[in-house]
């Protein structure tokens, strides 16, 4: 069973800010193979939807209020942990941070940069594509919308 939590940047741990840098460092830099400037700044502005299992962080995404990333609300870092996608925390992790989008941020406009692979997983979720399909560190990804 996973359990989710949503924390400002200032709140999380320091033992918490290393888990996180190390899922998506798993993810997104050795399992995908992309070099990037994944510490961007950003995270201090955001805030974050940690995922935790057995008191170890396995899911988390960053989400921004209008104007913080994009114009509308945002979703971003989403990262399960390799062994962890074969339970669906991957669907729970978009639901809460939907979840949260809405509770703190009090719209239902969510504009995300998905990796196209995934574009029938964020469908599955009322996410719209928008626009052509570009490439970001590398990696295809499209522009979709919730509104």
């Amino acid at each position: 069973m996973i359990n989710f939590v949503v924390k400002e940047f200032n709140a999380i741990t320091s033992i918490e800010l290393y888990e996180i840098l190390r899922l998506r460092a798993e993810v997104f830099v050795v399992e995908q193979d992309c070099v990037y400037q994944d510490i961007d700044g950003k995270d201090i502005k955001a805030l974050h939807v940690i995922g935790t299992k057995d008191d170890k962080i396995v899911a988390y995404t960053r989400i921004f209020n209008a104007g913080e990333y994009f114009d509308k609300a945002s979703i971003g870092r989403v990262v399960v942990a390799k062994n962890e996608r074969k339970y669906g925390y991957g669907h729970e992790l978009i639901e809460e941070s939907i979840k949260a989008v809405h509770n703190y941020y009090k719209t239902k406009e969510i504009k995300i940069s998905a990796q196209t692979y995934l574009k029938k997983f964020y469908e599955s979720h009322g996410f719209i594509k928008h626009g052509d399909e570009y490439l970001e560190d590398d990696i295809p990804h499209i522009a979709m919308f919730q509104e």
